[in-house]
């Protein structure tokens, strides 16, 4: 098949000296003795975003980018994009070119709405006639009718981000680059977005997309690169690259308490506030490792600064793309509490079992009151956002004691966060299975 995109020994140098701005007299006053001293001779601080990369991206292909920040990802889509130019190598690329970098990349902030889906179509060598044809489509999908005919300066980030994004998958591109935009918008604009991602895979169009949500990566690219410090890691299936790659953040022991004392971000009127989170094991120890199917008791930690009557405590778990998997909660299961003095003290989870997949998942906790007869509405006291991180290991083939395994037979083959979000027990009945002089054995 014909590659859309080849890229040979690509590097991109900056001199941050030349980069660094003198924001106050003093570091004017150093710099200037840095130059009479150093005098004939350049001090410089290079560094190198991209050392040497190559590969190829073939004709309808969709190829996502993944890495830390600083790992040359951005450098790199600006250099595909024409945006900035590489210290040596060369790309060559076939067809129009798309690109979806940052919030209004490519607008011009003077003209309307409509005005700048005419210059970017023009931009791509496309005839008005061919951007008339398609301007029902883009405003439609970017929600901007009312405002079509207003200058893109008085636009808020998130209308200019779904005019850019609508614009750039409407018009008639050969090689979409899209950066990590997408997470701007809200949830329904981003559902919208990803949806037409994958539409895209269809429509034989090459994509490169760059985003820290390996889901959302995994998911939309059979294929992706892993950059490290400007340089191409590895290449090849999602899934490979993308456990490879996460499995680097794996080599520190997980927590097992978070202090949430002096969290800054948080709801609520204050009566009551959690002050901590411990993982522990059934038994009360801090519960390093969990594995998918073991038992798991979270201790939640608060502090009541004035009396309240029947506080609710709630907390819920979240994949990295915001899907929420469960949640626990003292009303949910019945419980009722009457009455908490001022003072501090703790409440337990105890979750018996444990399907979730190996994966991280996200601690969202809030603490309300709900009286019928006071109010038709809940009073929040408390609420904090990825309050903290679980990790789910795969089943360990060398222990025993945990009940997926022990009483349902789980598979220690193969099982990850790839087949979904959480394992559900079930046995398989083999009794109206055709004889075919197969047998039937566990796993």
């Amino acid at each position: 098949m014909q590659d859309a995109i080849t890229v040979s020994n690509l590097s991109k140098k900056f001199d941050i000296s030349k980069l660094k701005k003198e924001t106050q007299f003093r570091e004017a006053l150093v710099n200037f003795a840095k130059r009479a001293v150093f005098r004939g001779r350049d001090v410089k601080e290079e560094i190198w975003a991209l050392k040497n990369v190559s590969f190829k991206v073939e004709k309808g292909e969709i190829v996502g980018i993944v890495g830390r920040n600083g790992a040359g990802k951005s450098t790199l889509l600006k250099i595909l994009s024409k945006i900035t130019y590489p210290t040596s190598g060369r790309i060559d690329i076939q067809g129009r070119v798309g690109s979806l970098l940052e919030v209004g990349t490519g607008f011009h902030w003077e003209l309307s709405g409509r005005e700048n889906i005419y210059l970017n179509g023009s931009i791509l060598g496309m005839k008005k006639k061919e951007v008339k044809s398609k301007l029902d489509a883009i405003v439609d999908f970017a929600e901007v009718e009312r405002f079509l005919d207003t200058p893109i300066k008085y636009y808020s980030s998130g209308m200019r981000l779904k005019l850019g994004f609508s614009v750039a998958a409407h018009l008639d591109t050969d090689v979409l680059f899209v950066d990590e935009v997408l997470a701007v918008g809200d949830v329904a604009f981003q559902k919208k977005c990803l949806d037409t991602m994958k539409d895209l895979r269809n429509s034989g169009r090459t994509v490169i997309f760059v985003s820290h949500t390996m889901s959302t990566v995994e998911n939309l690219c059979p294929r992706v690169l892993w950059f490290d410090r400007g340089e191409l890691r590895q290449d090849g299936r999602s899934a490979d690259v993308i456990q490879h790659y996460v499995s680097q953040f794996g080599e520190t022991e997980p927590d097992t308490k978070f202090d949430l004392t002096e969290v800054p971000k948080r709801q609520g009127t204050g009566t009551i506030r959690y002050t901590g989170i411990e993982f522990l094991t059934p038994g009360g120890q801090p519960k390093k490792q969990i594995y998918c199917g073991d038992g798991l008791k979270v201790r939640l930690h608060y502090v009541v600064n004035e009396p309240i009557s029947k506080p609710e405590f709630y907390f819920n778990l979240k994949t990295d793309t915001g899907l929420r998997v469960a949640t626990f909660g003292t009303a949910l299961s019945g419980h009722e509490i009457r009455t908490l003095f001022p003072g501090t003290g703790y409440i337990d989870v105890d979750i018996g079992l444990l399907p979730l997949l190996p994966d991280r998942y996200y601690l969202n906790l809030w603490i309300n009151t709900c009286d019928l007869l006071i109010t038709e509405h809940d009073t929040n006291h408390d609420g904090l956002e990825n309050a903290a991180t679980i990790e789910i290991k795969a089943p360990d083939p060398d222990r025993s004691g945990n009940d997926l395994e022990d009483r349902w037979g789980l598979s220690k083959k193969g099982i990850d966060k790839w087949w979904g979000a959480t394992f559900v027990p079930c046995k398989w009945n083999f009794d109206g299975l055709n004889d075919t002089g197969k047998s039937v054995e566990n796993a």
